[in-house]
Order: C-alpha cells, then structure tokens, then sequence
C-alpha cells in the first residue's frame, strides 16, 4: 500500500486485496457411442487434472460425473448434483473447493474465456502494447528485427487452440521485448495485463535476484557466506556437524545444500508439500535448519524449494530488516513495479520458495535486467558480475543446466546455438532471456499440475515459432 499525505500529520493510501476468484468449466459433449463425455477445467488451479472426469450421466433431476474406468463395475463417482430443467442449471457439490458451483449453458454465439478468445474463430491482427508508466518502451515487432509473419501464425495458432480436453494447452499470455523494447503482449483465456499472475516456482528467480542487489546494497552478506553461522546471529550453534558448517548460501542458490529434501519425493522430509502439509512447525526456517545432512553440500542438485526459502530467511537475518521491505527498496521500486503480492509463512514471514504473484509486464522486468547486466532504465541493480554467474550454467538438476535459481538451455538458432537462460514455473510460467539476440520472452499460463504440457513453451514455441521470427 502506497500512503500519500492528505493533511498535517495525516496520510492515506488504498488497499488492494487480490481478488480470491475461483472458477470451473464443464464441457459436455455427446461421443459416438451414445455416452455423455465430460471434462472439468479450472484456470486457477488446473483441478480438472485431480477431479479426473470422464463422463457425465442424468437420471432426472439427478446428475453424476464419473471417472474414466470404461468397465462399468469399475466406474467411480467423482462427483454430483442436480440438474434444474427450468433454469437450464447444473449445479454441482465439489468437496473442498468452495462448495455448490452452479453451470449454465453457454451459448453457440457466446463468448467465453473458456476459450483462448471467446471461440478459436477470430483472425488475429498484431498491434503494438499500450504504453503505461511501467519504464517499458515500446515499439512494432519491425523495429526491432523480428517478422510480423512469423508471430501472427504464432499467435493465431494459439488463438485456434482446441480446448477439448484438461489437458488442452491453455496459454495465458505471451509477451516479447528485443533491444529492451516491449514488441507484443497478448493475453488469452480472459487475463489481461492489469491481472497479476502467479509464478509459481519462476518466483524463485526473483530470490536470486533479491540476494545479488542486496550485495551490491552494500548488506553484509554473499554466496559464500556460511548459513548457520547467519541463522545463528554470527556464530555457529554449538556442536554443529561439519558439514552444516559448510552449508553456503551458493549451495542454497544451486539446490545442492545436501540437506534431506527433494520436492519430487512427497515422503521426503524436506519437500515443500510435506513441511507445509504435514511438519506441524510454524518456523519453515527452524524446520528447514533440523534436516539431516544426507550429503556434502555442493555434491549434488536436488530440486527443493526450502532452499532458496532459506536464502530468504539468511538475507532477513543479515539485513534486519524483513524480505519485504527488501523485496520493496531494492527490486520494486528500482524497476518501477507498483502492485505485487508475497505469500506469508505461519510466522509472518516472506516466503520465497514460489508463488509471489506480479502483473505479466513487471515480472518479465527480471530478464531484462539480467540481459542489460543488472541495470533497469539506467538504474544498477545488480553488479555485471552477480548477473553473468547467475544466468550460467553452474550444476544439474537431472540432465537440466541450473545456475542461481535460473534453468540454463541451448536453442538452435540459424545454424549455430545460442544460450538461453529463463525461470520456470508450475503451469507454464516463464520469463526467458537470450543475451545473444538481446531478447526477453514471457509466457504464463495454466496447465498447473501438467509437467508435459507446462513445458512446451519452452521446448516447442521457443524454438519452433519465436526464434525463427527473429532477425540476425
């Protein structure tokens, strides 16, 4: 919230909650063997993926949605409710998400942002983004070298995007900026650029990049610095095993602590879901300094969101002043970003593991800055050098290059390859930068849950579509 004086020794400022929307679609559709096939979509969270419906059946005023066992002894109830004939209303208990949700039929001429653009009909015509007060610049996709042609087709695909099953791609916003000038933003499926996005694990980006300025803020902390020894106020906790000594915040930074926790092991101690779900401790800092030591930090990467949450944790400890009032001094206010909303811990505390939420413009600022070398509209945020370690390939996770909470990929591009660096997140979130062709691409989306869908931004429109668009 942003005060303003309105009077001796009076001030005022509005707040802005974020709006707690919650949405489902049901999409029937009669199959050729006569029965009723059904599929749940839902923008928010993708629990059309959990709520697994394959069909829907009525037996007068009674409906019920089933799963997808085709052996009629092995169908399952999902799901059910009634169906009002007069109103033309299905409506539907579901347990745990808000209750009864009431379904009305849309109509064949309707528009509706279950589709990317209200029905895949539209032809698409390429304007230039508004221009806001965001510190963006904006001009044509010609001016900076990069073929009106080539993203039509590209944006016109999307648009005629099939949605015919939860699994359906569902691309939220595309946005690309060339020479550090916003070239096109396009928002599908009812969002738009006043709407802040979650991020999901992309957000682990920003901690990075939060504890690279406040290195060059002058806090008396770096990659090197021993984590328990900053936890512990200065000193290390008596009787502590050498190896938690050697816990860096670099080892932190890679995913390679050595700690017990692995986000793709839900019997992991030290997964999020199970320090969040199932710990019953309050202080995920506490939490997260009790795991064992299972090996030598540095060995090897394992993708874990307690880490760089601890990052925070040695950031608020060595500045003494709390992550957001960081997060505000030294990366929002810098890079011009006015509205952002941080998920809180039990403890009150700024959680930077994931899921800070950004307007899709603001957070694409992130690889813009890494790409101009730590600076925003000539403001230094962080040094050449913070920038290019972070954006480098320094462990894997997997077969994936990693450096400081940023994925590292090579793209074929005309005849040679060129180094890509983006964050990522859980549904299709991605800001990518492309130093090489001074080049920043963002992707949001809503395929949570949907590792093999969330993925092909990256892996299919990057290279397929984008990079063939773009000049030398």
């Amino acid at each position: 919230m942003t005060l303003t004086k309105d009077g001796q020794n009076i001030w005022h400022g509005d707040v802005s909650p974020l709006d707690d929307a919650f949405t489902f679609y049901l999409m029937i559709k009669v199959r050729e063997d006569g029965s009723v096939g059904a599929f749940l979509k839902n923008p928010e969270r993708n629990l059309g993926r959990f709520i697994r419906v394959d069909r829907i059946e009525r037996e007068g005023g009674s409906v019920k949605l089933f799963s997808a066992d085709s052996a009629a002894e092995k169908r399952r109830v999902l799901v059910e409710g009634k169906y009002d004939a007069d109103r033309e209303v299905i409506s539907i208990y579901i347990p745990n998400r808000g209750g009864t949700f009431d379904f009305r039929r849309i109509g064949a001429n309707e528009a509706s942002d279950f589709y990317p653009r209200g029905r895949p009909t539209a032809t698409y015509v390429h304007a230039p983004p508004l221009a806001s007060d965001d510190g963006w610049q904006i001009a044509s996709l010609e001016d900076v070298g990069i073929s009106r042609e080539g993203i039509r087709k590209f944006i016109q695909m999307i648009i005629d995007t099939p949605i015919d099953s939860v699994s359906s791609q569902e691309i939220h916003g595309v946005l690309i900026a060339r020479h550090g000038k916003l070239v096109l933003e396009e928002y599908f499926h009812g969002e738009h650029r006043d709407k802040p996005h979650d991020t999901r694990s992309a957000a682990k980006s920003l901690t990075s990049t939060l504890f690279g300025a406040s290195i060059k803020a002058g806090i008396p902390v770096n990659a090197s610095s021993p984590v328990y020894q900053v936890m512990n106020g200065g000193v290390f906790p008596p009787d502590l095993e050498p190896r938690k000594k050697a816990l860096t915040v670099e080892t932190l930074l890679t995913m390679s602590s050595g700690l017990d926790c692995d986000d793709s092991d839900p019997k992991s101690p030290g997964s999020e879901d199970f320090m969040v779900d199932e710990s019953g401790e309050t202080d995920y800092y506490k939490y997260t300094l009790t795991l064992k030591m299972i090996r030598n930090p540095g060995e090897k990467a394992v993708y874990c969101s307690v880490q760089p949450n601890l990052v925070g944790g040695v950031l608020a400890r060595a500045s003494k002043q709390s992550l957001a009032t960081l997060l505000q001094n030294l990366i929002a206010e810098p890079l011009q970003i006015k509205r952002y909303y941080m998920n809180l811990t039990p403890t009150g505390d700024a959680y930077m593991g994931g899921g800070v939420r950004f307007l899709p413009r603001d957070f694409m600022k992130l690889g813009q800055l890494h790409i101009n070398g730590g600076t925003w509209n000539g403001r230094k945020v962080l040094t050449p050098e913070w920038s290019r370690r972070a954006t480098s390939h320094l462990v894997e996770i997997g077969a994936r290059k990693y450096g400081y909470q940023w994925w590292v990929e090579n793209y074929p591009y005309r005849g040679r390859t060129v180094r890509a660096f983006f964050a990522g997140g859980n549904g299709g979130q991605i800001v990518m930068g492309i130093p090489e062709l001074d080049l920043v691409i963002a992707f949001y989306g809503g395929n949570y849950s949907d590792p093999a869908i969330s993925f092909i931004p990256q892996n299919v429109y990057v290279p397929q579509y984008i990079l063939p668009a773009v000049d030398k």
